[in-house]
């Protein structure tokens, strides 16, 4: 509406967007043809769902196939837009047209995520009487970013990052399309720099067609009237490729995951790489730091107990140094830890003792270990038969340690 009030072409993402299966790309696991979701939708047999994928992986695009096929009203709204009394409002009508004409209602609702908990709850007793279809869409991890009543009550659809080679059919696509996309102009752009585009955009269709755009609209025209889309053109209007990390979603943890499994797997590459992401994509360097010095004791421990101290060393650095000198200090602790033995031990026998302390409770500890500060703790017998080791050769003697309950025990 926005765009044909003031007589202004839509962008070409949005002119491009799929309006039916057959222009879909992608996501074949969840609506290839015979797939459960696409049999629902071409039934118009709905329920509550929510779509997880990355930025430009077709949540909103599936949303508006569903309001083209579905016999239901079908109202979109965005979180970062609408209020909970709107949305109240929204759903009240909804109850109204199912009781008075049996029609039902279908709410899209964009970045779920965004909203709190009070009002993800909203939407709740409505999901229960079957008042309304909800559609959520969103980029973040339901199960951290969704109540669990709300989850409960919808299906969630995991949308995967565009490949490479489906990246280049929605651009070849734009290409050739005369009606909404770009086919009514003289565009000459090789394959290899569509190659380039598709691999630059990060698995986002939105981010390959605007800067397929963009590009298009700088470009100089030469003799023929034809503009010409080089590999110089797409790097200006790419600028630097975005990486897709938030440092409080799903991602952060992914990422952080695939460092440390790398270190505990001795594989200094892959450690590097994963770092080299966390750094580029702007993760807290002190964060990084931390579970390098917790991953020297727990997973290298007194294999080589001087990983605790480059680790700590590591931070130390990092401190007086500060970005970007102190990335060496990390990527030489990295390949330091990755590259030295490993054991567990000192977190399995933690782990077991911790597991007596609780299974136990509270034991007494041994009289003869006991400090004997005041006559009463001496005649009571406070630190009696206590064996000072050294006194003994080589500081080694047999003396029980343990409480009574667990003489014998190993940890170790």
């Amino acid at each position: 509406m926005l765009f044909k009030e003031k007589n202004i072409e839509p962008p070409l993402a949005e002119r491009i967007r799929p309006k039916n299966f057959e222009e879909f790309v992608g996501q074949e696991k969840i609506v290839g043809k015979g797939r459960f979701l696409r049999k629902a939708i071409e039934n118009d047999q709905l329920f509550s769902m929510i779509f997880w994928g990355p930025p430009g992986s077709g949540k909103t695009t599936l949303a508006k196939i569903i309001a083209e096929k579905t016999n239901s009203d079908f109202i979109y709204f965005s979180a970062v837009d609408v209020s909970t009394k709107e949305i109240k409002k929204i759903i009240q009508e909804a109850r109204t047209k199912l009781k008075a004409y049996h029609k039902r209602t279908i709410l899209f609702l964009d970045e779920i995520h965004r909203f709190n908990k009070a009002q993800q709850a909203i939407f709740l007793p409505y999901l229960e009487d079957g008042s309304v279809i909800l559609i959520a869409s969103t980029t973040e991890n339901p199960s951290f970013e969704v109540i669990s009543p709300l989850l409960s009550r919808c299906r969630v659809f995991v949308l995967k990052s565009l490949t490479k080679e489906e990246i280049k059919k929605i651009l070849k696509r734009a290409l050739l399309d005369k009606e909404r996309g770009l086919g009514r102009e003289k565009i000459e752009i090789k394959d290899k720099i569509l190659n380039f585009l598709a691999e630059n955009s990060n698995g986002d269709a939105r981010i390959a067609l605007n800067t397929l755009e963009l590009a298009v609209k700088i470009a100089s025209k030469n003799k023929k009237g034809v503009k010409i889309i080089d590999k110089k053109i797409i790097e200006e209007v790419l600028q630097k490729k975005t990486l897709i990390y938030d440092k409080k979603g799903e991602e952060h943890y992914n990422v952080i995951s695939a460092f440390i499994k790398s270190l505990r797997g001795s594989d200094p590459n892959a450690a590097l790489y994963w770092l080299a992401r966390m750094l580029e994509a702007g993760e807290d360097p002190e964060f990084i730091a931390r579970r390098m010095i917790i991953f020297a004791s727990e997973d290298i421990g007194n294999a080589n107990p001087t990983a605790l101290v480059v680790a700590t060393s590591a931070f130390l650095a990092l401190q007086f140094v500060g970005l970007p000198e102190a990335e060496l200090n990390l990527a030489q602790t990295a390949i330091y830890l990755a590259k030295s033995p490993k054991s567990n031990a000192v977190l399995r026998a933690l782990s077991l003792a911790k597991e007596d302390v609780k299974k136990k409770g509270n034991l007494p500890v041994p009289l003869h270990l006991r400090n004997p500060k005041t006559k009463l703790m001496k005649d009571l017998g406070y630190g009696k038969n206590y064996k000072y080791p050294h006194h003994f050769p080589e500081v080694k003697l047999k003396q029980e340690y343990l409480p009574k309950e667990l003489r014998g025990r190993r940890y170790l």
